[in-house]
């Protein structure tokens, strides 16, 4: 008798509300996703809340239910996750807060009044993103005035870092994420609540004064490029620990992801984090590197492998519906395709999903269900349908999207 293999894929942000551009349909809807929908049509569909009522829509609340940790119980923040997904060890006392590079608008007015033009610098280069906030970090000024706060920046190959501050107070701390203000002043969303608050804004405003004409953003500007010309504090939180993947499912795995968040909360749960080069987190990532990285994994012995693709969620943040559809068509016939044909003649179970919706109305998260599918090689049903979201709502509502990983292995 075979081993049942299991694999869950995410679609980070991929559902969505009907778009008007698209004729009232939603991306799923008006994409091209021919291996999605086969699956579909012999699969367990439905609709599930990942994100329980009244907390903050995101990956971090939603993959931390996915992966069966409830989010009211352990979730404390989304950069400690991130923090753990990058090596970086926090010790007691610590607070972890996520620092984007972001792209403010132009000019030397006061910063409260500058628009938020992009959350991730205008997709910035990973190493340029890594060498820009070393360098404001090393700023004799910047440097004065972040030690003071006891506050270090620790660099990940992305628009996202990481900063640790050293006996860091978060309480009454409000921090905006800046992807849910996307062209809008950014003042009446500064960091408050607190003493703390306050000094990481003031923080945040001289980061833009050395950041405005350095030169590598004066270069970015002739080149027809948002400038990186902010760094942006948010997600604090503190360390966490999760319930161990292995006594919960009784299964070893993999996750394979280019974000440090996802990566995070498997190695909190106790699952290898498995990096491919060249996968970005963008559009244009190594969709095969991924595909082979999963089938590697479960031949070397593993029961469980995650393949997240983020490349949805930052497509609907750019506000880009071009590219949203683009890469649900390519995680469909680079993903799905090439992964269902090296599993062919091995018995194994598939859960596919969005994490959340990310609203191309908003260009920000949403709470609301979103479809699943559980496809069983040994067991195909015949629902007939496509994978929409329209369809998910017509089959089981999963409430608590921490019940998804028992329905994967029939633990419920």
């Amino acid at each position: 008798m075979q081993t049942m293999k299991y694999l869950l894929v995410i679609g980070d942000g991929m559902a969505d509300n009907p778009v008007p551009e698209l004729g009232g349909r939603t991306p799923l809807e008006a994409a091209e996703i021919p291996h999605m929908d086969a699956l579909a049509a012999q699969s367990l569909l439905g609709s599930v809340r990942t994100v329980p009522e009244g907390m903050p829509p995101g990956s971090d609340t939603a993959i931390l239910s996915i992966f069966g940790c409830d989010p009211r119980r352990y979730f404390t923040g989304r950069s400690p996750l991130e923090a753990a997904g990058s090596g970086i060890a926090l010790r007691p006392g610590d607070v972890s807060y996520r620092c984007n590079m972001v792209a403010l608008s132009d000019g030397d007015g006061p910063f409260a009044e500058k628009t938020m033009l992009s959350h991730s610098a205008g997709s910035i280069d990973g190493e340029d993103s890594m060498a820009v906030v070393t360098w404001l970090f090393q700023d004799p000024e910047f440097r004065a005035a972040a030690e003071a706060l006891h506050l270090r920046v620790e660099p990940t190959p992305s628009f996202r870092h990481i900063a640790i501050q050293a006996g860091g107070d978060t309480a009454g701390m409000v921090a905006t994420p800046p992807h849910d203000i996307l062209g809008q002043k950014i003042g009446p969303h500064a960091l408050h609540g607190s003493g703390n608050a306050d000094a990481l804004w003031q923080l945040m405003a001289l980061a833009n004064r050395r950041l405005e004409h350095h030169p590598y953003n004066e270069a970015r500007r002739a080149r027809g490029l948002l400038p990186a010309n902010g760094i942006w504090f948010w997600a604090e939180g503190t360390a966490v620990e999760l319930p161990n993947f292995l006594e919960t499912y009784h299964k070893t795995g993999s996750v394979i992801s280019a974000v440090p968040l996802v990566h995070g909360i498997g190695a909190l749960v106790g699952l290898k984090m498995v990096h491919v080069e060249g996968a970005t987190g963008e559009t244009e990532t190594n969709y095969e590197g991924k595909v082979r990285a999963a089938l590697d994994c479960l031949a070397a012995g593993d029961d469980f492998v995650c393949i997240h693709v983020e490349a949805p969620d930052e497509a609907t943040h750019n506000g880009r519906l071009d590219e949203k559809l683009l890469s649900i068509e390519y995680l469909d016939r680079r993903v799905l395709a090439p992964l269902v044909a090296g599993l062919r003649g091995q018995d194994f179970r598939l859960l596919l999903l969005s994490d959340h919706k990310t609203l191309m109305s908003t260009r920000t998260h949403d709470g609301d269900p979103v479809p699943f599918l559980i496809y069983d090689s040994t067991a195909p049903r015949s629902t007939g349908l496509p994978y929409t979201e329209a369809a998910g709502e017509r089959g089981p509502a999963v409430a608590r999207g921490t019940d998804l990983m028992g329905m994967l292995f029939r633990q419920t």
